[in-house]
């Protein structure tokens, strides 16, 4: 996707210099045929020395809390901190999402979404409706769910499906690799996680126990997207983790 993360860049922005970025072939970045994890690091390398940042921390959301914990690994010399913020940790986490969100989901729904997804090409209706059924149930309250994918909907911005899909295809690693990569971890690791996000929290915690001195934080009340439902408890995480970090 593009960068959305300017509402946690702004708690953020009072405490530290802050950067963003597209990720390459995504928003506003040139398009590109090279979709790999090591690509992604290496940009992100690049970004480090053009601004000429001898340390800093890392956070990422979503697959980006799989670029920050690998990042981090790669370059461990150059993370002061690791921020993982509603990632998906280690082992099965597909399957328990898949079963909560078809459980969030009424039958019509899914139905929907199936007869959606299959459609060579979407009217920017179809197109709006399909953004806010793949994100309504990422939220922890299912009175303002859909009002809040909607306003996450931007129909000015493509989805890179290709990089979703080479990215997913690539991240099936197995459970020994990622841990012993855990294991060499010796910066701060925040584990940022809201209790209602279909994303179990389980295989996160799988991934915490095997870094030395990590801590999980689990957001009551918030699903996937914590700043959007519980945008203090996330200030409070993270002002708390740029003081340690440095």
């Amino acid at each position: 996707m593009w960068d959305y993360l300017e509402p946690v860049a702004k708690m953020l922005e009072p405490l530290t210099l802050v950067h963003r970025f597209d990720q390459r072939g995504c928003g506003g970045s040139d398009p590109s045929r090279q979709h790999t994890v090591a690509r992604y690091v290496a940009d992100i390398e690049a970004l480090r020395q053009h601004w000429r940042h001898e340390t800093w921390i890392v956070l990422g959301h979503s697959f980006g809390a799989t670029l920050a914990f690998a990042y981090a690994a790669a370059h461990p010399d150059r993370s002061t901190a690791m921020c993982y913020l509603s990632g998906v940790g280690v082992g099965d986490w597909h399957s328990l999402y898949r079963a909560e969100r078809e459980r969030r989901m009424t039958r019509d729904q899914r139905r929907r979404m199936v007869d959606l997804k299959a459609k060579a090409a979407r009217s920017d209706f179809e197109e709006r409706e399909f953004r806010a059924l793949s994100w309504f149930t990422d939220y922890a309250d299912p009175a303002h769910a859909w009002d809040l994918a909607l306003a996450n909907v931007d129909l000015d911005r493509e989805i890179n499906v290709e990089a979703n899909s080479l990215l997913n295809a690539e991240i099936t690693w197995s459970t020994t690799k990622v841990l012993e990569q855990a294991r060499k971890l010796t910066m701060p690791c925040w584990f940022i996680h809201g209790v209602g996000d279909p994303r179990p929290s389980s295989t996160v915690a799988d991934l915490v126990a095997a870094i030395p001195g990590a801590k999980l934080h689990l957001i009551e009340g918030a699903g996937h997207d914590p700043w959007r439902e519980r945008p203090d408890a996330l200030r409070e995480l993270l002002a708390e983790l740029v003081s340690i970090g440095g």
